[in-house]
């Protein structure tokens, strides 16, 4: 393998994402590095399978889920099934662009990093202006997790995450749902993985054009970093 030549795994969650999922396969599709797409549809009911189901590309593989279980455990399959040398996640909006695998890989393939957070809050790239109070949520989210894991990450709740291959399927997830970030994350930390950070762009939606986050996943995220935080500090206290 060279710098020019990655194989990247791209891990998508789907679920009733009729509106954007073609747009989105065809955006990961074109990107040079893509070597497999895994869809995981979580039991949409908006016509979203039969879309991707009728996909004519080899390096797609839809697995589907016999109902709706949530991100995480769409992640745990994908991961699962995953190939490539990297893997990383990509959500079935268009909130986040395939064009930026060139900067998620750049500290992979340099060999300095074993992970790879995308942060929307470190960028000088475009980034649509949305909901102030989600900035602050996600930015506090992000502070609560640095102080058990002991990171100094800007965006924890990033859906891009990149990861070598053996690193994202040694991660023995346990989370269904959006408290999947902050268990990624404490394991990461817990791992002694090397962790980078580069800014992407982003273009966020709102709840009309179909975003799904809401403060009970806000809720859940901070269950989740209390609960995974502290497993995280406890182990690292017995190595030490």
């Amino acid at each position: 393998m060279t710098q020019t030549d990655p194989r990247l795994s791209v891990v998508m969650p789907c679920y009733n994402e009729a509106a954007t999922v073609g747009e989105i396969v065809k955006r990961v599709l074109a990107s040079p590095h893509t070597d497999e797409l895994l869809i995981i549809d979580d039991g949409s009911t908006d016509g979203t399978r039969d879309l991707i189901e009728a996909i004519d590309d080899s390096r797609v593989k839809v697995l589907l889920q016999p109902h709706n279980q949530g991100k995480g455990a769409a992640l745990r399959r994908g991961f699962a099934e995953a190939t490539s040398d990297f893997v990383i996640v990509q959500d079935a909006d268009l909130e986040y662009d395939p064009v930026d695998y060139d900067l998620m890989l750049e500290p992979l393939l340099s060999g300095d990093a074993d992970v790879v957070y995308g942060s929307r809050f470190q960028s000088g790239r475009p980034r649509r202006v949305l909901y102030f109070w989600h900035s602050v949520g996600n930015r506090l989210l992000t502070l609560l997790s640095n102080m058990f894991t002991d990171l100094n990450l800007t965006d924890m709740e990033t859906c891009f995450k990149a990861f070598r291959l053996e690193v994202a399927q040694s991660l023995d997830l346990r989370e269904p749902r959006f408290g999947i970030e902050p268990e990624m994350t404490a394991k990461v930390a817990a791992g002694g993985w090397r962790v980078w950070e580069v800014g992407i762009s982003y273009s966020g939606r709102t709840y009309a054009e179909g975003k799904k986050v809401d403060w009970r996943d806000g809720v859940a995220a901070v269950r989740c970093i209390f609960k995974y935080g502290i497993s995280t500090r406890v182990g690292r206290s017995k190595t030490l």
